[in-house]
Parts: structure tokens; sequence; C-alpha cells
């Protein structure tokens, strides 16, 4: 995964979001302040939630623009954001790990998958919402090929 994709600053560890949609709102809002989304990539978030939940299993869940967003994707990159008490992503489902994508042209095919064989692994989702510093998260991600 190239360096600019995911860096210390697109990742916020151990925080507190009330509900589905500030969670949402608030990886998309990384995605933005860092220049990879225009600004109604978030809309497209909310939207892309309404149609399927992006919730994954293993308390993660994979928030993501619907098709029509990729107009407002900049360049492809990736927030992560830890929730330590969870919020609900409804269906009795909880997230404590949530991973924002943005992805130009097909480029979130490579990172999907990357985040999937991540978080396919419990270990690794542990590692990840006990991890203090930014540095550690992306170590996790680096030592997938």
């Amino acid at each position: 995964m190239s360096d600019a994709i995911l860096t210390a600053d697109n990742i916020v560890l151990n925080t507190k979001l009330s509900n589905k949609e500030e969670a949402i709102r608030f990886v998309g809002g990384i995605l933005y302040d860092q220049g990879y989304v225009e600004r109604e990539y978030i809309e497209e978030m909310l939207k892309r939630e309404e149609i399927t939940s992006t919730f994954m299993g293993n308390s993660v869940a994979i928030p993501h623009g619907t098709d029509d967003a990729k107009k407002s994707v900049k360049e492809t990159g990736l927030s992560i954001v830890t929730v330590p008490d969870g919020v609900d992503f409804g269906d009795g489902n909880t997230v404590k790990l949530l991973i924002g994508i943005a992805g130009k042209g097909n480029e979130h095919l490579e990172i999907l998958s990357k985040i999937a064989i991540v978080c396919s692994e419990e270990e690794n989702i542990d590692h990840i919402l006990q991890a203090e510093t930014a540095e550690e998260v992306i170590s996790i991600f680096n030592e997938v090929n």
C-alpha cells in the first residue's frame, strides 16, 4: 500500500462517536480534511450506508461512497478510526474499527483486498484497537503483502 494512501494524519485512535451517522461523517471528514475527496463525498458515504450497511463483521465497518461518488474523489486514500466503546451500526452490530475508503478508478479494489486480509484475523483487529500510535496501525497494514 502506498505511503500516501495511509498516513498518521489519516488515523484517529480511541475516539468516542455516538451513532452511525456521526461515525461516517467523522471518517469521511478525515478523507476531506486530508484532501482525498470533495465535501460531497461524505454525503455519498451516507447514501451508501442507506443502500447497504458497510458493517463487515469482527467489529469492523468500511464506509465508502456510492459509484456516483467517484467524481468527488481527488485521489485514493484511507482513514482509520478506533472507537473502543463501539458505535451502534444497527441490527445489533457494534463497530469499534472504522476504515473509510476513497478510491480513484479501481484502486479501491486492491485496498479492499488488503483490508480484508488484515481484518480477517481477529488478532490484527485487536492489535489495531490496542494501538497507541498511528505508526503501529500503519505497520499492521504494511505487514500484509
